[in-house]
C-alpha cells in the first residue's frame, strides 16, 4: 500500500471513530496507528489526523508503559491526573476575594433582603483597580468572582419612551 492510500485510511479510520473519542483514547487510537505503521508512522498519523506528534509521543510513552505493567493509576473514566491545572486565584491570594468585596460594596445596588444584588462598576475596571492593590487578575476572572459573590453588573436598559437608564436606577 503506498503511502496516498495509507494516509486517506488512517484519515478515514479516525474520522469515523473522533466522535466516539475522549483526548486519552484519541491519544491511544494515534500511537497504536503509528506503531503498526512503524517507521514513519509518527509523521503520517500526525498529517491523517491533524494531531502533533508531541500528543501521537505521549500516547506511545504511555502504551509503553503498559506493555512494562508500570501503567499509571489513573482509572479508566479519567482523561488527566487529578489537580492537572493552574491552582484559583482566590485560593492561592486569599484576599483578593475581600479586597473585591470592599470595592464593590461601595457601589452594590439591590435589595438586600433579595438574592439579586448588582454593581455599577465594569469587570475591566475592578481588575485595573484590584491590580493597583498588587492582586495580578484579569477580567475574566473579576466576573467569575462576582458570579460566585451573587452579584451581577448592572446593565443598561431602554425604556418605551427610549430613555436609557441603568439597572439601578429602575423599580424591582
Amino acid at each position: 500500500m503506498n503511502q496516498e492510500m495509507t494516509l486517506e485510511a488512517v484519515r478515514r479510520k479516525y474520522e469515523l471513530l473522533r466522535p466516539l473519542m475522549n483526548e486519552r483514547m484519541r491519544r491511544h487510537w494515534a500511537a497504536c496507528e503509528a506503531m503498526t505503521l512503524q517507521r514513519g508512522g509518527v509523521s503520517l498519523v500526525a498529517q491523517a489526523t491533524g494531531l502533533s506528534r508531541t500528543t501521537i509521543g505521549v500516547g506511545l510513552r504511555e502504551l509503553g508503559q503498559i506493555d512494562q505493567g508500570s501503567a499509571d493509576d489513573l482509572p479508566p473514566q479519567r482523561v488527566r491526573h487529578a489537580g492537572a491545572g493552574r491552582p484559583l486565584l482566590k485560593q492561592v491570594d486569599p484576599t483578593l476575594v475581600k479586597d473585591l468585596n470592599a470595592l464593590v460594596e461601595a457601589t452594590t445596588r439591590g435589595d438586600p433582603q433579595s438574592p439579586l444584588l448588582w454593581t455599577c462598576k465594569s469587570t475591566r475596571n475592578l481588575a485595573e483597580e484590584l491590580t493597583k492593590q498588587g492582586h495580578h487578575v484579569g477580567y475574566r476572572t473579576v466576573a467569575g468572582l462576582l458570579h460566585d459573590l451573587d452579584l451581577q453588573l448592572a446593565s443598561q436598559s431602554q425604556d418605551p419612551r427610549g430613555i436609557v437608564s441603568s439597572r439601578s436606577q429602575r423599580s424591582v
